[in-house]
């Protein structure tokens, strides 16, 4: 009788955080699935433990998921996290990865030596407007008109579309959104930019190399965008995308399909 042999997917970190959160719809814990989509960074580590008995000692590696959310965000209710973790097992046991845990670490403000003017400011803007909630306690962030942007490559396109809004007419032209919070079924969103032109919405993002690894999340929220009426969605990236000019046909091609 011949050994049977299992054969083991092999599967990236990328594909197994991934392949758990699709488990989590499949098995029908889509609370604990779209928590997945509201992570600001997840990522796996890897472990090595030194483990004694009475008569020897031995190392033991597993590896252990990390959640980074946002504080209003964090589970209320243990159930999610307990969903969370058996999907995460089940999928490493799949591929031959010892995951044990899941543990969730609140996203920590980036703050300057000027954190009280920052936090008088976060104070005071809180009641009027939740335009870049995010990233007011953050230090040298871009900003222009009383808006907030959370990078220059942002501001710039900012710059582009205020351009192309002064070009227009009064009677044609567009409205322009940075970080306007948006919230849709089980999420609460900040697009880069929302624009409206001639009746419609579209989504603009930015997406520098921290999306790298990021695509199939970038499209679940994409689809989101569209399920609540956003016409159209487009991502720049700044890596392929330079010159002034090139930003500049991205931004008319953008417009043109918005009107479409």
């Amino acid at each position: 009788m011949g050994e049977e042999v299992r054969s083991r997917i092999e599967m990236t970190d990328d594909e197994v955080i991934g392949a758990a959160s699709v488990l989590l719809v499949q098995r029908g814990y889509r609370e604990a699935a779209a928590l997945m989509l509201d992570v600001t960074n997840v990522w796996i580590e890897r472990h090595t433990v030194h483990e004694d008995s009475m008569s020897f000692s031995y190392e033991r590696e597993y590896q252990e998921v990390i959640m980074e959310l946002e504080p209003r965000l964090l589970p209320n209710s243990g159930y999610l996290l307990n969903h969370i973790r058996s999907a995460f097992e089940a999928v490493g046991a799949g591929c031959g990865r010892n995951i044990e845990d899941v543990s969730v670490r609140e996203v920590i403000p980036r703050v300057g030596s000027n954190w009280r003017e920052q936090l008088a400011r976060e104070l005071k803007g809180g009641r009027q407007t939740n335009q870049a909630r995010k990233i007011r306690l953050e230090p040298r962030h871009p900003t222009e008109d009383g808006l907030h942007f959370t990078n220059e490559w942002e501001h710039r396109v900012y710059q582009l579309l205020k351009e192309r809004q002064a070009a227009l007419p009064d009677n044609d032209t567009i409205g322009v959104m940075p970080l306007g919070a948006l919230r849709v079924p089980g999420h609460t969103f900040e697009p880069d930019f929302l624009i409206t032109y001639r009746g419609r919405a579209g989504v603009i993002e930015i997406d520098g190399p921290h999306h790298k690894g990021r695509a199939s999340a970038d499209r679940s929220r994409d689809r989101l965008f569209k399920h609540a009426g956003v016409r159209d969605v487009d991502r720049l990236c700044v890596e392929d995308s330079t010159t002034k000019e090139e930003v500049e046909k991205f931004v008319t091609d953008f417009l043109k399909h918005l009107a479409s």
